[in-house]
């Protein structure tokens, strides 16, 4: 399984809000600036967090983004299958498509182990505790 650009730079730019969090609506040319990620890019994934209800904009000189909620409500899993879709390795895991040879495939429960191992990293990882790693590392001098 790969997380595309787009997953890893919307769970970037989700980071990006979480950092800026009390400091109000952040412009996108700001985020895209900051990341060195094309504004262009950032307008088409910001527009599936928006329709996800991820993040709130207001327009005009003071205008820009903000995350909806808090960033403890955030989970890295609930970013990527915003802007990935599912997660799972294989497509015979995945609810919409199931496979007819599934119960008696035995490599089956090999993919499901691995889905499993994914879904327990990504869904208990948070932005504030991504915030507070950021932080940990020494805040502006590292990438993220």
């Amino acid at each position: 399984m790969r997380i595309s650009t787009k997953g890893r730079y919307a769970t970037r730019l989700m980071l990006d809000l979480a950092l800026h969090y009390d400091c109000g609506f952040t412009p996108l040319k700001a985020i895209s600036q900051r990341q060195n990620i094309s504004d262009k890019y950032l307008e088409q994934i910001i527009t599936q967090l928006s329709r996800a209800g991820y993040v709130t904009s207001a327009r005009g000189a003071q205008g820009g983004y903000h995350l909806s909620r808090p960033p403890e409500e955030y989970t890295v899993g609930d970013i990527l299958r915003t802007t990935e879709g599912s997660l799972a390795p294989v497509a015979c895991l995945d609810q919409n498509s199931p496979c007819s040879m599934a119960k008696a495939c035995v490599t089956v429960e090999v993919w499901a182990k691995i889905e499993e191992a994914v879904n327990n990293v990504v869904d208990n990882i948070t932005l504030a505790d991504l915030v507070k790693k950021y932080n940990e590392k020494g805040g502006g001098n590292y990438v993220i």
